[in-house]
């Protein structure tokens, strides 16, 4: 079974500070107050949980079918993501690289104009990517008057987007720093990956007053079992293998929506930790200059 990751003193300093963030973020909504069951949530994570591949990869395509990224490098970003999915591992190094591949990418761009690229690509390339069986199990809890966040390492605008389409609560995702709406090129803490998506649903449930024992947690992969484990009720969602035999052991359930498809979408990039700030999308870009400079 993989191993966590070894975060040092600092990284979880980040990933807190990241959690934070995102549920400031979160607060900064306009969020409907549910009062049928004020105490419990579910958290939803996105890429291979709710949608089919990885959110920014599509998000990507999007970019390249406009011209502003183009489909050499989309090749190269997806190539990458396809290399780390069969490693089955991830290290800090590689996210280190993919976060400030997207912070270039993004640094200077205002704020309006990445959410209405996000608005315009999510309808035209990922609304109907959406796993249905994983929106009914959400839907279940919003029809018992329960509170439903995503929890992504998405860019909080592409997710809160995402959000709003399908009716759901809202969103925790990863922050970037703005200046005057305008985006600085820094992060606010760490990606909202791991141990800080775990910071992110207790700085939220602080927020809002959920019982985390009565609230329950979905994802794909071993990599979000600090989130799962956060919460009394974890759900494994087209689980990877090691999720899946932890859930096993555990006696979680299991729920499986790829059926004939299923080798396809394991082998569409899986996003994870590269689901950085307008993502891993700009991972390709950084890998060409670095070829070009060697």
């Amino acid at each position: 079974m993989r191993r966590l990751w070894p975060w040092s003193d600092d990284d979880e300093v980040a990933n807190e500070l990241a959690g934070e963030a995102a549920a400031a973020a979160a607060a900064a909504e306009d969020v409907v107050p549910i009062v049928l069951d004020p105490n419990a949530a579910a958290f939803f994570d996105v890429d291979n949980t709710l949608i089919r591949g990885a959110s920014i990869y599509h998000f990507a395509r999007g970019l390249a079918a406009r011209k502003l990224f183009t489909f050499r490098d989309l090749g190269m970003f997806a190539l990458g993501q396809v290399a780390f999915r069969l490693r089955g591992a991830e290290n800090a190094e590689h996210i280190s690289t993919a976060r400030e591949a997207a912070l270039a990418f993004v640094a200077g761009r205002r704020v309006e104009e990445l959410v209405s690229l996000c608005e315009e690509i999510y309808d035209d390339k990922m609304a109907d990517r959406i796993w249905h069986g994983t929106r009914a199990l959400a839907l279940k809890h919003l029809d018992a008057g329960q509170q439903v966040w995503l929890v992504t390492a998405t860019p909080v605008e592409l997710a809160r987007i995402i959000s709003h389409r399908l009716g759901l609560t809202g969103a925790l995702g990863t922050v970037a720093e703005t200046e005057d709406g305008v985006y600085t090129g820094r992060l606010v803490g760490h990606l909202l990956h791991g141990p800080a998506k775990a910071g992110a649903v207790r700085a939220l449930a602080r927020n809002e007053g959920l019982d985390l024992s009565r609230c329950a947690a979905y994802s794909d992969s071993f990599n979000d079992l600090p989130m799962l484990t956060t919460v009394g009720h974890p759900h494994a969602v087209n689980p990877d293998g090691d999720l899946r035999d932890h859930a096993r052991e555990h006696d979680w359930p299991i729920h499986d929506f790829r059926t004939g498809r299923k080798v396809t979408m394991v082998a569409l990039p899986a996003a994870a930790g590269t689901g950085a700030l307008v993502g891993g999308v700009a991972a390709g870009v950084a890998l060409r200059r670095h070829h070009r400079g060697r």
